[in-house]
C-alpha cells in the first residue's frame, strides 16, 4: 500500500504533494513503483496534530480521486475517520475505507461500508492524534491492541461489514511508546486469532527516528527492516511511503516465508 498525503502538515512528507497536479503525478508514480493499493488522506493524525472539517478533508481529496478515477489500475483507499468522507470519496472513485480510530471517532463509517460493500481497515489507535503520545500508555500492549481491535471487529461486523472485507491494523506509532512498537512487531501473530487480514504501518516514523537519530526521509533502511519483519510475522499488506525499495523487500521476504511453509 503506498501512501499518497494530500496535506500541508503530514510528519513525512506535508506539503509536497497538497497541490492536486503534484498528487495526481505522485499517484501515477505509486502505481507504476509496483504498489497495490493507493491509500490518500487528506487529514493528518500525526502526533499532536488537529483535526479538520469534513469539508475541508473533502476539498483536499475529491479532486484527486476524480482525476484518478479509471484511470489507476490499483484500487484506492480513503484515509479517513469520517462516514461522510467515506462515502463521498468512494463515490467519487475509491474502494477501501481505512479509519485509523477502528470506528472510535464516527462509528458510521461501518455503516458506509457495509452499505457500500468495500473493505474496511480498522486501526488501534490509543487516545486520539492531538494528546495520543502525551497520555499514559498501556501497561500490556500487545492486551491493549487485542481488546481494541475485537471491540472495532465487532462494531463492524453489527453493522454488516463480512468479516472477509476487514482488515486489522495495530496501529504502530499512535499511542504507544517506542519499544512497544516494536514489541507489536514481534508479536504480531497474536492479531490472527481476529481472524481477519492484517496491515501494518511502520514506514519514517519516529520509533525508527529514535533508534536510528535519522530525519524521516533517511529512515529508509529502519523501514526496510521492519517491512520484511512484519512479513515475516503474518502481516498481508505493509503501508509504506518508499514503494519501489519496499516492493522489493516484500518480494523478496515472501520468497523466504514461502520457502518457511515448504
Amino acid at each position: 500500500m503506498g501512501v499518497l498525503n494530500v496535506t500541508p502538515d503530514s510528519f513525512s512528507d506535508g506539503g509536497k504533494f497538497f497541490e492536486p497536479a503534484f498528487a495526481i503525478e505522485r499517484a501515477r508514480a505509486i502505481e507504476d513503483a509496483g504498489a497495490d493499493i493507493l491509500d490518500i488522506g487528506g487529514e493528518s493524525t500525526r502526533p499532536g496534530s488537529e483535526g479538520i472539517s469534513a469539508d475541508e478533508e473533502l476539498a483536499r481529496v475529491r479532486p484527486v480521486l476524480k482525476a484518478l478515477a479509471g484511470h489507476l489500475k490499483i484500487p484506492i483507499s480513503i484515509d479517513t475517520r469520517k462516514a461522510g468522507v467515506a462515502e463521498a470519496a468512494i463515490a467519487a472513485g475509491a474502494e477501501i475505507v481505512n479509519d485509523v480510530t477502528g470506528l472510535k471517532a464516527d462509528p458510521k463509517i461501518a455503516e458506509v461500508a457495509a452499505k457500500l460493500r468495500v473493505p474496511l481497515i480498522l486501526m488501534h489507535m490509543r487516545g486520539e492524534p492531538r494528546t495520543m503520545q502525551k497520555e499514559a500508555f498501556a501497561r500490556n500492549v500487545v492486551r491493549d491492541v487485542m481488546t481494541g481491535l475485537q471491540r472495532s471487529v465487532a462494531i463492524a461486523r453489527r453493522a454488516g461489514v463480512p468479516k472477509s472485507q476487514i482488515v486489522v491494523d495495530p496501529g504502530i506509532g499512535f499511542g504507544k511508546n517506542f519499544e512497544q512498537n516494536y514489541e507489536l512487531i514481534a508479536c504480531l501473530p497474536e492479531l490472527r486469532k481476529l481472524g481477519c487480514a492484517i496491515l501494518i504501518g511502520t514506514s519514517r516514523k519516529a520509533f525508527l527516528g529514535s533508534t536510528l537519530g535519522r530525519p524521516p526521509d533517511e529512515r529508509i533502511w529502519g523501514t526496510a527492516a521492519t517491512v520484511a519483519a512484519s512479513i515475516l510475522n503474518g502481516a498481508h499488506i505493509v503501508r509504506v511511503h518508499d514503494v519501489a525499495e519496499m516492493v522489493q523487500v516484500a518480494r523478496v521476504t515472501d520468497k523466504v516465508v514461502e520457502a518457511i511453509r515448504r
